[in-house]
């Protein structure tokens, strides 16, 4: 096993257990509440294959939701996460992703705040509506979805920026 796989190891689980074990437990005015695993999907290797990019998605969905009790809404947001990600990448990040070139590490902040942005209202937007899974509360899904969404934003930038290392 080489030394990407290995850092790709330790931060799935260091992402699984920080979510488990601090983040589920957060929770600000009832509506507020930050999803940072998804950090992991957000910073998988680009040129590694969909399938792994899908079939690691639901491992890390279903292991939240066996420590959440939550039924498998972080499993399905997950997945569609995954599965959205080529998109999320072209409309960030343009032509660097053309070319399979992006750099988390080294790519300018505002395509990092774009593609985390992007890439968290649409998790959480899948999370809550299937958590809420009715329609009469779309505002309730609504309002947790740009709440929980810019505490997540926040947190997952200020993560990604701390814990690169080659930062301009």
């Amino acid at each position: 096993m080489n030394n990407t796989a290995v850092s790709h190891i330790i931060r799935f689980v260091l992402l699984l257990l920080a979510q488990v074990v601090i983040f589920n437990h957060v929770n600000f005015l009832g509506y507020i509440n930050p999803y940072i695993y998804i950090i992991f999907i957000l910073l998988f290797p680009i040129r590694d294959t969909r399938l792994s990019l899908l079939l690691v998605s639901f491992l890390l969905g279903v292991l939240v939701d066996m420590f959440s009790d939550s039924g498998g809404v972080h499993a399905a947001a997950a997945v569609t996460l995954a599965y959205a990600r080529p998109v999320l990448l072209k409309t960030s990040f343009g032509m660097l992703y053309e070319h399979h070139n992006i750099k988390f590490n080294s790519s300018e902040l505002g395509n990092l705040i774009t593609y985390v942005t992007l890439s968290a209202v649409l998790h959480h937007f899948i999370l809550f509506s299937l958590e809420i899974f009715n329609i009469s509360s779309i505002i309730l899904i609504l309002k947790k979805t740009l709440f929980s969404s810019i505490f997540t934003i926040l947190l997952s930038v200020l993560l990604i920026i701390l814990f690169s290392r080659n930062r301009k």
